[in-house]
């Protein structure tokens, strides 16, 4: 090459350049590549956080759902604990008159429903007359009745309710549909 040769020194400056341009790119590539990595590292981390985040929540739940399986009726047993009481104080008095074992009943009753409503058993006792729920009671026998056919006509043993749920069918008698008359 002739260093006087304006051609010789472009297409050396040229090489140069070419070469520089080519590392720039190389060096852009290696620096989006660490960029990459970084976010790929950071996103892994969160990823292996949230993982056992969920697996901390769902082991908390598992543990609170088995605490209130198990203590479930506490509440209901601690409710019921003054009703033990006073039909154990009721056997302890020997020579109890007829007329203060009654009143003693009838607290203990009163101690036993409140209990009951407290812990939302409602009683099912349809009057005469009302209309037969195959949801909560139950028929045990259908006889003639003046009344509606298809209405309660006598209960026999109250049902009971728990937060709307049937605990126990109420025992009832049903009126009969009426017969046709003979031709």
């Amino acid at each position: 090459m002739n260093a006087n040769d304006p051609t010789a020194a472009e297409t050396a400056d040229g090489a140069e350049t070419a070469s520089a341009v080519r590392q720039e790119p190389a060096a852009a590539s290696t620096a989006a590549q660490a960029d990459l990595e970084a976010r790929h590292a950071e996103l892994s981390d969160a990823y292996l956080r949230a993982k056992a985040e969920t697996e901390n929540t769902r082991r908390r739940a598992e543990e609170e759902v088995g605490k209130a399986r198990k203590f479930a009726v506490e509440s209901f047993a601690e409710s019921l604990l003054p009703v033990k009481d006073s039909l154990e104080a009721a056997i302890a008095i020997p020579a109890a008159t007829p007329e203060q074992l009654l009143e003693g009943v009838h607290a203990t009753l009163r101690q036993l429903t409140a209990a009951l409503e407290r812990n939302k058993v409602v009683e099912v006792n349809p009057p005469a007359g009302a209309k037969f729920d195959p949801h909560q009671h139950q028929a045990i026998s259908v006889v003639p009745a003046p009344q509606e056919p298809g209405t309660v006509v006598a209960v026999l043993q109250k049902g009971y309710l728990i937060a709307e749920r049937v605990l126990r069918p109420a025992l009832v008698t049903v009126s009969a549909p009426a017969e046709p008359a003979a031709a």
